[in-house]
């Protein structure tokens, strides 16, 4: 593409994720949402609507072949998403695919083979906290070795209710996976097993839902990262990571950027949802895939990071039905994600 004209974007899925297009026309540089997709062909047409210039689909696959596509956000189910990447690849579109990249290794790795047979990355991985402010200073100070090597990484996550749908496991693939991400990213290692402990469920979590965990991962640097993972605690949302290194500690997610002192009384508020706590990381997140591809680059997660967040969450899901340590076994990341 002519790298002065605005990125031309098909996005697939219209759920929480993918609905607000209009959202990218304004607020994001250099682009601009062409097509929708959506199974549902009546809510596609209604999502298309409020975006000048824009149709409704509901096969990717002719979205894709569209003349005014020049690239594609993925923000369907994730069971959906190899399909979708591979009808991109055939396109030799660029994608920012959400989190998961697929729902398992396995599938993961052939959209991994597929993507090499191009011969060139292709694939942004929607890993969004890798451009959160305060992850992005955590990040910059642990590579500087201020503090020395980390040697602990604790990290909560924790949501005000879970969605009806949730099961146990999902606390892990679709939560947890977000620390197992930053896990990786902050320190720089691979994470080689994952260990799963459950506490007495809590009262306000829905029958059945093991909630909360406690996960534990032990990484290939000597590092140990551990998250408790609450998705029912009731008051708000909260994310929040502290790095424990040899010479100090740092730690980001506090969310005092207001607290007020009244009536004999401090305190601030608690943000509610991922929408409000992570909005701009999102928005930067699009604007460097948007900026990078009209550049003729893919950069940030990639294809291999969405595979070995799959392989670890799939060992963290038989630790927390099985019990006990189970350990993870990545194939070598290829020359062309090094």
């Amino acid at each position: 593409m002519n790298g002065r004209e605005p990125l031309r974007i098909a996005v697939i899925g219209t759920g929480r994720m993918g609905a607000d297009n209009g959202r990218i026309d304004r607020v994001i540089s250099g682009a601009r949402v062409t097509a929708v997709v959506d199974v549902d062909a009546e809510r596609a047409k209604a999502v298309a609507a409020g975006v000048d210039g824009c149709t409704a689909h509901t096969d990717p696959a002719a979205a894709m072949a569209a003349a005014d596509v020049d690239a594609v956000i993925v923000a369907s189910p994730g069971a959906a998403h190899e399909a979708a990447l591979l009808t991109a690849f055939e396109h030799d579109l660029p994608v920012l695919c959400e989190k998961p990249l697929t729902p398992d290794a396995a599938s993961a790795l052939r959209v991994m083979e597929a993507e090499q047979a191009l011969g060139h990355r292709r694939v942004q991985v929607g890993f969004m906290r890798r451009y959160d402010t305060e992850y992005v200073r955590l990040k910059a100070l642990l590579e500087s070795g201020r503090l020395g090597r980390p040697l602990m990484l604790h990290n909560r996550h924790r949501n005000v209710a879970s969605p009806s749908f949730f099961t146990s496991a999902m606390l892990i693939t679709d939560s947890v996976v977000h620390e197992v991400d930053a896990t990786r990213w902050l320190l720089g290692q691979e994470i080689t097993a994952v260990t799963v402990l459950r506490p007495t469920p809590s009262a306000g979590a829905p029958e059945g839902l093991r909630d909360p965990q406690f996960v534990v991962l032990e990484t290939d640097g000597g590092a140990l990262s551990d998250v408790e993972i609450f998705v029912n605690c009731g008051f708000g949302y909260q994310v929040q990571a502290e790095a424990v290194c040899e010479r100090g500690t740092a730690r980001i997610g506090d969310g005092h950027a207001l607290v007020t002192h009244t009536e004999g009384r401090w305190g601030g508020t608690i943000t509610q949802d991922w929408t409000e706590r992570f909005a701009q990381a999102y928005d930067d997140e699009i604007q460097a895939w948007v900026d990078a591809t009209r550049r003729g680059r893919i950069t940030g997660p990639s294809v291999y990071d969405g595979y070995a967040a799959a392989a670890v969450c799939e060992a963290g899901v038989r630790a927390l039905e099985n019990g006990g340590r189970v350990t993870v076994d990545l194939v070598e990341k290829p020359p062309l994600y090094r």
